[in-house]
């Protein structure tokens, strides 16, 4: 039988072989901003997508061009840029976890600040089923608000 640190060992090394690899969730940024953009603005432009992922200008051309190669957007240098449909549904599966992982912090009681700082740093990495069931629980949560009250008087 396997030690309490083996397992934890295991858990670790899967978790860093998984197709989420930080890389990855370095895309959904990208995929996430550049949607939040365009709905806010109807456009995203490198010098925005620089500014608000804290990155320099050349650094976001990469990423576009890599996300272009991908099939995520559409991109053209100087030019626009816009999501294609799998850009769009990944960003939009984001932005639902984030709304899942941040309904959850705010039900603890964390603070929205504390929450949407929590919630960015793990959105990417959560396995979808792990998702589904914070949205059961959220919803049996809300079904049931003197159980959020009771855990609120703790």
């Amino acid at each position: 039988m396997k030690s309490k640190n083996s397992k934890r060992l295991d858990s670790i090394k899967a978790a860093h072989q998984t197709e989420r690899t930080r890389s990855s969730a370095r895309m959904e940024d990208y995929l996430e901003i550049i949607s939040e953009l365009v709905e806010l603005k109807g456009y995203a432009t490198t010098l925005d997508i620089s500014r608000y992922m804290n990155v320099s200008a050349p650094s976001v051309t990469k990423m576009l061009q890599r996300l272009d190669e991908g099939g995520f957007l559409e991109y053209e240098k100087y030019h626009g840029i816009n999501l294609t449909a799998k850009g769009s549904q990944i960003a939009e599966g984001i932005r639902q976890n984030h709304g899942i992982l941040l309904e959850f912090f705010e039900i603890l009681g964390v603070g929205y600040d504390t929450a949407n700082q929590d919630t960015e740093g793990i959105e990417h990495h959560l396995n979808p089923k792990t998702i589904r069931q914070l949205r059961k629980f959220i919803t049996f949560l809300k079904a049931n608000p003197k159980i959020i009250e009771n855990f609120k008087n703790l």
